[in-house]
């Protein structure tokens, strides 16, 4: 890999992995539309190695939090709010890991193309839009066991292209009355299971197989996918309230109108 396709790539994957518009469309997307080769199993793997640094980095009081939350009830101290958002957090990881285990070959085989990404990128474009005018005033510590199923069931749509996980999952969580801010908070905290999962099943696959590895595109790629996506975070959360989903969508109708006119 070249620099340039080193940064673009990693800075592409760190800012979508949380912005409502598909990361791993985008990463399909630009090296078919650029011409360049695939980037490797390696490669996305420091990527999301890189947004995972990230997520947990900024969230990382709410995470020591919850952690401590959870371990004081399953050690008997009793239900607490922390412990609470940590196994709202876990259930709803569970359906989507149990999709990923039971689909993941099928679906990058079969929905890994253009057409597919452009249909998913505008229908859920158009949930979120819908889903933003319906939003509620609830926060996290509203959520119920109910509404944290919903939001996972929800998040294992994310495996076909072009969905995006934060996408839906804030869609669900807009559904179900949540406020814009705390959709996008439990979105993200939703992200770090689900991202070491799904890491630590592309690493598994990058033991098994044989060759060099590239190991400034993989340092440099986790650094830059770090960096952006932390920015692309803090800056997410300080906005949302302000301007909504609808650029988002914007971009989404507009990504899905070009996909269409050129692999139609």
């Amino acid at each position: 890999m070249t620099w340039l396709q080193i940064i673009l790539l990693a800075v592409v994957q760190g800012i979508t992995e949380f912005l409502p518009i598909s990361s791993s469309a985008h990463l399909i997307l630009v090296p078919v539309l650029l011409g360049w080769q695939d980037q490797g199993l390696a490669f996305d793997v420091a990527v999301h190695v890189g947004s995972l640094i990230a997520v947990v980095g900024y969230f990382r009081r709410d995470v020591w939090s919850v952690s401590g939350g959870t371990l004081a009830w399953a050690a008997g101290r009793g239900m607490n709010p922390e412990a609470r958002l940590g196994l709202l957090v876990v259930l709803g990881t569970i359906p989507a890991g149990l999709a990923g285990l039971l689909f993941k070959d099928w679906i990058e085989v079969y929905l890994r193309s253009p057409l597919v990404i452009a249909a998913t990128t505008i229908g859920f474009g158009l949930l979120l839009w819908w889903a933003d005018r319906r939003r509620g005033g609830r926060g996290t510590q509203d959520m119920g066991w109910v509404d944290g199923l919903w939001v996972g069931l929800a998040q294992a749509l994310a495996l076909i292209p072009g969905t995006s996980r934060s996408g839906i999952t804030m869609t669900a969580a807009l559904f179900l009355g949540l406020e814009r801010e705390a959709a996008a908070r439990f979105s993200f905290l939703l992200a770090i299971p689900l991202i070491l999962l799904a890491g630590g099943l592309k690493t598994l696959d990058l033991l098994k197989m044989d060759g060099p590895v590239d190991w400034a595109a993989i340092v440099g790629g986790t650094a830059l996918s770090a960096v952006s996506a932390y920015a692309c975070i803090h800056l997410f959360l300080g906005a949302i309230n302000r301007m909504g989903f609808a650029p988002f969508v914007a971009y989404r109708l507009a990504l899905g109108a070009l996909l269409l006119i050129l692999f139609l």
